[in-house]
């Protein structure tokens, strides 16, 4: 004769995984980096993680376990307290400046075309990345009606319907120039502006996570932006990792997040067909963004990301 157990007695795996998974997200800034920067790739992927909640869920219910369903409350507060906040709409009317930024990609087809269809939703400064001298040209024709102002150093860019000044090299430790600041004339004033493309990031069998090139460029772009002298500043940009990803504390530590503060979701830019990770980036500091969105996908691999932002 079988013994059938109480609602309180069965389930206890799941809640042991409920409880493990919670911790997981609770403490996964403990995650180290030292081996194949696991931390990092934890952090990048980290909301991915709820996947496994309502796999729990139904596990519990099925179960009709007690333990299971009360372990569960654990990773849900964690998640909510680490993502609800992206989940509401945090935009505002109005604006003084609309900004876009786009990886045009060097495979791209059909650059010029990837350049006007960002431009087509009207922003007042459009950043554009991994260029090509071919796709550098054709952006130029491509946009000269719509920008008075733009420039150009390496693979990045800037379109302006407002005067530039002042726009220089930003060395971040690649072979090709990758970086560029110049200064936006305004009727507010000046406004310092960033376009950055950092390094690719592999996960490769014996390295693991390989994010070398970028991290490095983190150090450097982030000292730069310390060094800023003008209060009111905007980075726009590939910069090959999330927010939620320790390595780029150098950034994240003195701006803040377009899409975070201001959008609604998560704003996943990469891969352009079905995006699982925002890569892309406008972060901001002396000015406050009011809305943040995600463009719809251009023949880039990337999709582009805009935001408006006021005085």
């Amino acid at each position: 004769m079988s013994i059938r157990r109480g609602p309180w007695r069965r389930g206890r795996l799941l809640a042991a995984l409920s409880l493990l998974l919670g911790l997981f997200m609770l403490l996964h800034l403990r995650i180290p980096n030292r081996i194949g920067n696991l931390g990092s790739l934890v952090d990048t992927f980290l909301p991915w993680f709820g996947l496994f909640i309502p796999v729990l869920l139904v596990g519990a219910l099925g179960r009709r376990s007690i333990p299971a369903m009360i372990a569960l409350l654990l990773p849900i507060a964690v998640w909510l307290n680490l993502f609800g906040g992206l989940l509401s709409d945090k935009s505002h009317p109005g604006g003084d400046l609309t900004v876009a930024s786009q990886n045009v990609g060097a495979d791209n087809p059909d650059p010029a075309g990837t350049a006007r269809d960002v431009a087509a939703s009207g922003v007042d400064l459009l950043a554009l990345e991994e260029l090509t001298p071919q796709a550098t040209s054709k952006c130029k024709q491509a946009l000269a009606t719509t920008y008075r102002y733009h420039v150009v150093q390496g693979t990045v860019g800037l379109w302006s319907k407002l005067p530039l000044s002042d726009t220089q090299p930003v060395d971040i430790g690649m072979d090709s120039t990758r970086a560029l600041r110049t200064t936006v004339t305004t009727d507010h004033g000046s406004l310092a502006v960033y376009v950055a493309h950092l390094g690719s990031v592999r996960v490769l069998p014996r390295n693991g996570f390989w994010t070398a090139q970028r991290d490095a460029g983190v150090r450097t772009l982030g000292k730069a932006i310390a060094a800023e002298q003008n209060q009111r500043v905007v980075l726009l940009g590939d910069l090959n990792g999330t927010t939620n990803d320790r390595a780029l504390a150098d950034l994240t530590s003195q701006m803040h997040s377009a899409q975070d503060a201001a959008g609604a979701g998560f704003g996943f830019s990469w891969p352009a067909r079905s995006p699982v990770a925002r890569i892309d980036h406008i972060l901001v500091r002396g000015v406050e963004p009011e809305s943040a969105w995600v463009l719809p996908a251009t023949d880039s691999d990337h999709r582009p990301v805009a935001a408006e932002i006021s005085w």
